[in-house]
């Protein structure tokens, strides 16, 4: 075995003490995304393609869950509980893969945006988790996770004492990131990938919400001994707030997996230019990366998270931040965009000259 065999083998090694239960399609497609690249200009940019997992839409959080439902299923639970914003993509994948396992889904809605419309309410990941069969709860919050934390242990004793047997899939920092493993994993999965096809990746894009994701593959590459710089996009808090979350989440991991990759503070990037005016709330910047990326790709993102990620990876390409082999982590989220229609509807698109359609050969 040569080095990175080692580093892989012993990465596996220790996820394989956390139960699973297979979700994803998996390995997902990398892709090379020449239009915008020519667009950027100086760049050649590339997309892991995690929409593509498969379960209920897709999205990152498939790969996460398979950790949270290998728990749920050790304690033998038959309902799963979560909490998320109203058109949140964790709570209709975590619907998806309840009834993928025969559980009931019990999901809790938190107000995280302010003057959203009936469309927002109804449309989007809200009627995929109704179609699904999930009981939805109401959380009049929407920046207390301790409180809508609480909220679920409520819920869930409700339904203990009617003898149902539930698992709640915390939001809170103050639990492990067992979805973070996910992204542990799925740092081997694109080292592999990139290995297959001799291809170098000098930056990698990623949005930072929740931080698991984030965190996961940080941690994964630097246990594979990759210095691929990793850049947060925030869609949801301010960078200095998202740092010590990240921080949280990679001590949390250090420990369940009894290994330390060495990761200073000064390789947690994070940028959060494209945040404003707020989580799940649109801007000019945000718009014209969603318009754009469909225009040049015919690949869709999302206005809360991957279209605002699209935006920050354009802002640190213009400001000469990050340059040569872009890697842009596609992390689904799609359905949302239905929840945005009024909004999005009357947006005229100025996009200026887009390049010609180019051969594709493939990473």
């Amino acid at each position: 075995m040569n080095k990175i065999d080692v580093a892989v083998h012993d990465v596996l090694l220790r996820l394989q003490a956390f139960p699973r239960c297979p979700l994803a399609h998996l390995p997902t497609p990398l892709e090379a995304m020449e239009r915008l690249s020519t667009h950027l200009g100086g760049v050649s940019l590339f997309v892991k393609r995690d929409d593509c997992t498969g379960l209920g839409f897709g999205g990152n959080k498939v790969r996460q869950l398979e950790f949270y439902f290998g728990q749920a299923l050790k304690l033998k639970a038959d309902t799963v509980l979560i909490t998320g914003a109203v058109q949140s993509n964790f709570v209709r994948t975590a619907a998806a893969a309840a009834r993928r396992m025969g559980m009931e889904c019990h999901i809790q809605l938190e107000e995280r945006v302010p003057d959203v419309d009936a469309l927002h309410r109804s449309s989007g990941n809200v009627l995929l988790s109704r179609i699904l069969g999930a009981t939805l709860h109401s959380y009049p919050v929407g920046e207390d996770e301790a409180g809508a934390d609480a909220k679920l242990h409520e819920i869930s004793e409700q339904l203990r004492r009617q003898g149902r047997k539930p698992y709640i899939i915390p939001l809170g920092q103050g639990h492990d990131p067992l979805g973070a493993l996910g992204y542990i994993d799925a740092a081997v999965e694109l080292m592999t990938q990139l290995d297959e096809r001799s291809l170098q990746i000098d930056h990698l894009v990623v949005t930072s919400g929740s931080g698991a994701t984030h965190a996961g593959l940080l941690f994964g590459l630097r246990a594979l001994g990759s210095q691929i710089e990793v850049t947060g996009v925030c869609p949801r808090r301010d960078a200095q707030s998202q740092q010590r979350r990240i921080e949280g989440h990679l001590e949390k991991l250090t420990a369940m997996l009894d290994f330390d990759p060495g990761i200073e503070s000064k390789e947690i990037r994070l940028t959060d230019v494209s945040l404003a005016p707020g989580y799940g709330q649109l801007n000019d910047a945000t718009i014209h990366a969603l318009q754009l990326t469909a225009q040049c790709e015919g690949l869709f993102l999302d206005p809360v998270y991957t279209a605002k990620t699209m935006a920050g990876l354009f802002y640190l390409v213009e400001k000469n931040e990050i340059d040569n082999n872009i890697l842009f982590w596609h992390t689904g989220g799609q359905p949302a965009l239905f929840g945005y229609g009024d909004a999005l509807v009357d947006v005229e698109a100025d996009l200026g000259s887009l390049p010609s359609a180019t051969a594709r050969n493939g990473p």
